[in-house]
Order: C-alpha cells, then sequence, then structure tokens
C-alpha cells in the first residue's frame, strides 16, 4: 500500500519503467535483503531498458523497412554464398560509424531485401537513423515532387537519414534526370553517411545500366570504394516457402 502514491508519481513522470519495476519489487518477497542503491539500480535499469526499447520502435517505425527482419533470422544454411564472417562483422554496425556502404547483388529471391532490413534493424538497435526505399517508386516521387515542392525536403531527408537503403537498383533504364537525382543523393551521403543498396545486377554491371559514362563515374565512384559486397547466388528461397 505505501508504493501507490510512488507509483502513481512515477506513472505521471512517466517513468514507466520504473513504475513497472517498482510494482514488480513489491511482489518479491526477499527484495529488501538488497539495500538502497541496489534497488534503486534496478528502478534505473528498467527504465533505461524500457527507454532504449520504445526510442527503438520510434526508429523502425520511422524507416519504414519493407520487411520485419531481425539478424537473428538470417538462414546461414541455405547454399546462396553468403559470407557469415562478413555478416557477422557487419552487424556491429561499425562501418555506419565509418560512413561505409553495403552492396547486396544476386539473383531474385535469394533474400537480398530480407539482408538488408536485418543490416537496417540491427543499425535502428545500435541508435542510427535509417530509411527505406524502392528505387523504381523513389524516382518518379522525385520528379513529381519538382512540381509539388517536396523534391529538396525529400533529398533533405535522404540526407540527414545515416543509414539509407536503396531496394531494386538498376531494374529500370534511367532518364537523365533520374541519374542526376542519384548523383544527388550520393553526393550529399558521400563520406558522412551509409548507404545500403540492393541488386538484380552485379555491381560491374551497374556502369552500363546507369547510362551516361561521366554521371556513371560519379556515381559509382562515391558508392563503391568505401563498401562492403555481399555477393550471392543460388536457388530462390521462396521455393522453400522461407522470408526473402
Amino acid at each position: 500500500m505505501l508504493h501507490h502514491p510512488t507509483l502513481d508519481r512515477l506513472q505521471q513522470l512517466r517513468l514507466t519503467g520504473m513504475a513497472r519495476a517498482l510494482a514488480a519489487q513489491a511482489q518479491q518477497a526477499d527484495i529488501g535483503q538488497l539495500g538502497f542503491e541496489e534497488r534503486l539500480g534496478l528502478l534505473l535499469d528498467s527504465e533505461a531498458a524500457e527507454r532504449e526499447s520504445r526510442q527503438n520502435a520510434a526508429r523502425l517505425k520511422r524507416a519504414k523497412l519493407k520487411q520485419s527482419a531481425a539478424p537473428e533470422d538470417v538462414d546461414f544454411r541455405h547454399p546462396r554464398g553468403l559470407d557469415r564472417t562478413l555478416f557477422t562483422r557487419l552487424m556491429a554496425s561499425d562501418w555506419v560509424k565509418a560512413h561505409q556502404n553495403v552492396l547486396v547483388c544476386g539473383p531474385t529471391g535469394v533474400g537480398k531485401t530480407f539482408l538488408a532490413c536485418a543490416l537496417a534493424n540491427q543499425a535502428c538497435r545500435h541508435g542510427h537513423s535509417v530509411l527505406y526505399v524502392r528505387l523504381p517508386r523513389l524516382l518518379p516521387a522525385l520528379a513529381l515532387g519538382r512540381h509539388d515542392g517536396s523534391y529538396a525536403k525529400t533529398l533533405a531527408q535522404m540526407a540527414r537519414t545515416e543509414v539509407l537503403v536503396i531496394d531494386d537498383w538498376g531494374l529500370a533504364p534511367l532518364t537523365d534526370e533520374s541519374r542526376r537525382d542519384l548523383l544527388e543523393i550520393v553526393d550529399d551521403r558521400h563520406g558522412c553517411r551509409s548507404t545500403i543498396i540492393t541488386s538484380q545486377l552485379p555491381v560491374p554491371h551497374w556502369h552500363t545500366a546507369i547510362g551516361d559514362p561521366t554521371l556513371a563515374d560519379a556515381i559509382l565512384d562515391r558508392l563503391v570504394h568505401q563498401a562492403h559486397y555481399l555477393n550471392l547466388d543460388g536457388e530462390s528461397l521462396r521455393k522453400k516457402g522461407k522470408p526473402v
């Protein structure tokens, strides 16, 4: 009973993690064996964990990932050429701190988007802002944005995002306007942000796919030199009914 006013006060202060932990402590018969500082430490740990959970949930919501892919759900047994050592190292997200890129290439159905979203999910867990886009939808949206006034806002949002996931790179021919938009995006991020790109095309084919040699040189120079490569092959995971 003595805890009720304290619980109410914690809720009013939005210290819900501490309130929940205090209520749990009240149900523990041996809690009195702990000193004040020990119990306070447990309450603070609970509050910190709850705040981090809420913040991560908010980051994931803003990221708009196509798939709710968790790193622990990645299948390393399927024969698709996934470098487990490299992928595990990428899970530490040091590449984000170093402003490096990750390029995921392979045929359809081998899990490129799932792996990209898993890396993005892990980056969120480490406190980084993330945004997922599909290139076939992004480029028309940017073209429309030139007329409705949202172009600069969209570019600014992508520029300040710490990890930008660009899915389905190279699916369709690019217009000159699209090539220049891509250059704006990668130039804003070069040396200060990280980008994950998925593509069915191997990286050596990207130059031809971009179309204009001069713009292709400029775009790829900003993407490929500070990048980690996940080159996949093998049969589609969809045949086995697995998430890809």
